[in-house]
């Protein structure tokens, strides 16, 4: 979970490095393109998407909200504190609804409260976005945030497709970060929204090591997506903030995108 720095990267190089199961921040909803006005239904889940493993207990975030245009609109009074239920424990997530009325893109994001993993002895925060679009009219999809570390997508996020590429550019305040060790992953299972609860089967066998990109000297990355489905991206220890309650932490961007069949 730490920050890999590379100081002469002309582009994006790909690799396969550490553990598979990598910890990602959620925020999801199975719907990303909406024609109508529609009540959307948001978890905000800490999980293991990709290996379908253990769940882990969120406290309440620090922030959560949408930005529509140049609107940014507080959540944090919608959050209601549920039980997720993983194949092999339950833990504490939130849920959130959302009328979305007007054509355009709606940003959320979250930043969760610093999460500790005894098992390295450190801090996690993984200050995570999703998007979902009314009506196919774009209106800001590509436009950052003003977050402590965030990844600008350079695709449309609700429309990438199977077979192409996503690319993605890691800002840290704002400016720019290169050499950053970016995971990915995808989400490998069934979401029951209703129960709240992942599925107990997987899609198909996860990689042995983790997926890897590592950002070039503009902070971009690009990854060829070989399936259709919701795609997570992790940039580790991008943030600013590297230390909580006397101990390292992991300050990390996370971005989801939806990619289907052309």
């Amino acid at each position: 979970m730490k920050k890999t720095f590379i100081t002469s990267l002309s582009f994006a190089a790909l690799a396969i490095s550490g553990a598979a199961n990598a910890h990602f921040q959620l925020v999801y909803t199975p719907d990303v393109i909406v024609e109508q006005p529609t009540e959307i239904d948001m978890k905000l889940v800490f999980g293991h998407p990709m290996d379908n493993g253990h769940v882990m207990d969120m406290d309440k975030p620090e922030q959560f909200f949408v930005q529509f245009k140049d609107k940014r609109i507080d959540l944090m009074g919608k959050l209601k504190q549920i039980r997720w239920a993983g194949p092999e424990n339950t833990a504490k997530a939130y849920h959130a609804d959302y009328k979305v009325k007007r054509n355009g893109d709606y940003v959320f994001a979250v930043v969760p409260a610093p999460y500790y993993e005894k098992g390295e002895d450190i801090y996690i925060q993984q200050i995570t976005k999703s998007y979902v679009n009314k009506g196919g009219l774009p209106t800001g999809w590509e436009q950052p945030l003003e977050l402590a570390t965030e990844i600008i997508p350079l695709n449309k996020p609700y429309q990438v497709f199977a077979g192409g590429t996503f690319t993605g550019q890691l800002l840290s305040e704002g400016k720019p970060a290169a050499g950053v060790e970016c995971e990915i992953e995808f989400i490998n299972t069934d979401i029951d929204m209703k129960d709240n609860a992942f599925g107990k089967k997987t899609y198909r066998e996860a990689p042995e090591t983790a997926i890897v990109a590592i950002t070039d000297q503009d902070g971009e990355f690009t990854f060829g997506i070989p399936k259709a489905g919701v795609w997570g991206f992790a940039c580790l220890g991008s943030g600013p903030v590297t230390e909580h309650k006397g101990k390292e932490m992991s300050q990390d961007a996370v971005i989801w995108v939806n990619a289907q069949e052309l």
